[in-house]
């Protein structure tokens, strides 16, 4: 069979709940839906880590947080660290990635051939949290309840601005390839900020939806959250500035807005692929790094394990997949084994914890139903780690009571059933497996000494002129469209699709 192209779409902070294609009665995802009608949509997927980077670079990697010190959002990404980008171009794949991947230090390719765009966000240490401080909220840059007193319509927004030069060079570069005489199989990577926060939709995008219509986050009794859930309301400003009903209705209602926004540009890459005659031999893989709690729980953002934050879509068509969906448990950490297996390719490292998802989609038994987490970021001074085994989800953090949950029967999580004598044995025997697979206290000195080590760079990288390690996409504008070096009566049909055959 011949090796199948791949356009790889990611959304920021989209959780599956809030999509049409998993049920929403209220958002509307077209294009999405109609990729999971034609292809397999997987029920219980997982980020590795709630958090942009940690959950980007361990997805890349394959690896876990601890494996390759993907503790936060100002972690370093080892250049020497192995990407599915590189094991795909070693597969003889051409590797292009547009739009954010939070890359964090010099090499802002990590395996990618090309690069179409910069990143949105700082490529330095200035987002490093301090453990040793977890109770300072870092106001530069810590999420706060700004973003629901200013959510809303407006024209345009850096984060639309991005997306927007996202989409356009993404499409670009599908219809380049198709023009060119490079005929290597493609991996193209498209990754867009939105929904993520601040709650800010265009007006076409906001009015699709009536305001009265949005439904509101499930009602918390406060006293009974977890400690870690009033940590990030701690956190985010949440506990003490607080926010109204309509603030709550305007911000779910610009998220919403801006799902469908991610997904007419989804749409509008399956548009391209279709125009350029790929769609039949391009595997379509479409995910988001973690989603947004969006005021269940009263918490809102990521950053823990909760479904809402933890969960991830995974829909994937294309040549090979089958029609239907997969209640097993997967990860971000399985998407590194699954593209390899796509491509044919081989040289993985044996002791990577994922496993191909290709068995799943094209209709085999599946005989794993776990994943597992970790967490490493602000809003805690301790790792928290999570086991999803079947319809059980553990949750274990040194500082916190434990969390265990039946998300099949229990989707709120709102029963911890740790406590429950009718399930002692199975909270003691996740105890001892958590027990077993990490520690704790060498993993919390680790964290300690890199946010110690990365506050002092960052501070001597302050200190003078600022030497950026944002990415600079190329532009080679001297050999773009016709120039005095060119024959124009060679460039027009040559860069014609398709062809014009006299």
């Amino acid at each position: 069979m011949t090796r199948p192209n791949i356009l790889f779409v990611m959304a920021d902070q989209l959780a599956p709940h809030f999509t049409s294609t998993y049920g929403h009665e209220v958002v509307k995802t077209p294009n999405l839906d109609a990729l999971a009608e034609r292809g397999t949509r997987f029920d219980a997927a997982y980020c590795h880590s709630p958090l942009c980077a940690p959950a980007r670079f361990t997805m890349l990697s394959g690896q876990p947080v601890s494996a390759i010190g993907a503790w936060d959002n100002a972690s370093e990404f080892p250049a020497a660290t192995p990407t599915l980008a590189h094991h795909l171009a070693l597969a003889g794949y051409r590797t292009v990635l547009s739009g954010k991947m939070h890359f964090v230090g010099p090499d802002q390719l990590h395996g990618f051939e090309e690069r179409l765009t910069t990143d949105i966000y700082p490529a330095d240490f200035a987002w490093t949290p301090n453990w040793e401080r977890a109770d300072e909220r870092i106001d530069k840059w810590y999420h706060n309840m700004d973003v629901l007193q200013d959510a809303g319509e407006a024209v345009t927004t850096y984060q639309l601005d991005y997306d927007e030069e996202v989409g356009f060079a993404a499409r670009r570069r599908l219809l380049d390839m198709v023009r060119d005489d490079d005929d290597r199989p493609f991996f193209l990577c498209a990754s867009f900020i939105h929904p993520h926060d601040p709650y800010v939709a265009r007006p076409e995008w906001w009015n699709l939806y009536d305001h009265d219509e949005i439904d509101m986050p499930d009602e918390w009794d406060l006293d009974s959250l977890d400690p870690h859930t009033l940590r990030i309301r701690t956190g985010i400003q949440a506990d003490t500035v607080g926010y109204t009903d309509e603030q709550v209705r305007n911000a779910r209602h610009g998220y919403y807005a801006n799902v469908s926004y991610f997904d007419d540009q989804l749409g509008q890459l399956l548009t391209t692929l279709e125009s350029c005659g790929r769609l039949d031999d391009t595997i379509v893989i479409v995910t988001s790094d973690h989603g947004d709690m969006l005021g269940d729980r009263g918490a809102w953002f990521k950053m823990s394990f909760h479904e809402r934050s933890a969960r991830v879509p995974l829909v994937v068509a294309g040549p090979g997949v089958a029609q239907g969906s997969i209640d097993n448990a997967c990860s971000h950490l399985d998407l590194l084994p699954t593209l390899v297996d796509i491509a044919g390719g081989s040289n993985l490292d044996s002791d990577l914890p994922g496993r191909s998802l290709v068995p799943a989609w094209s209709g085999r038994e599946d005989p794993v139903d776990e994943t597992f987490g970790e967490y490493t970021a602000e809003m805690t001074s301790a790792p928290i780690f999570m086991i999803r085994r079947g319809p059980y989800k553990y949750i274990h953090c040194a500082t916190d009571p434990a969390q265990l949950y039946d998300v099949a029967a229990d989707p709120l999580e709102r029963a911890n059933l740790a406590g429950d004598p009718a399930y002692a044995e199975m909270a003691a025997a996740f105890a001892a497996e958590v027990a077993d697979r990490w520690d704790s206290d060498a993993i919390t000195a680790r964290v300690v000494e890199s946010q110690r080590t990365r506050h002092l760079l960052h501070e001597a990288m302050s200190s003078g002129p600022l030497v950026s390690w944002d990415h600079l996409p190329v532009n080679d504008v001297a050999n773009a469209y016709v120039r005095n070096h060119q024959d124009w009566a060679e460039a027009g049909p040559k860069m014609r699709f398709p062809r014009f055959e006299q």
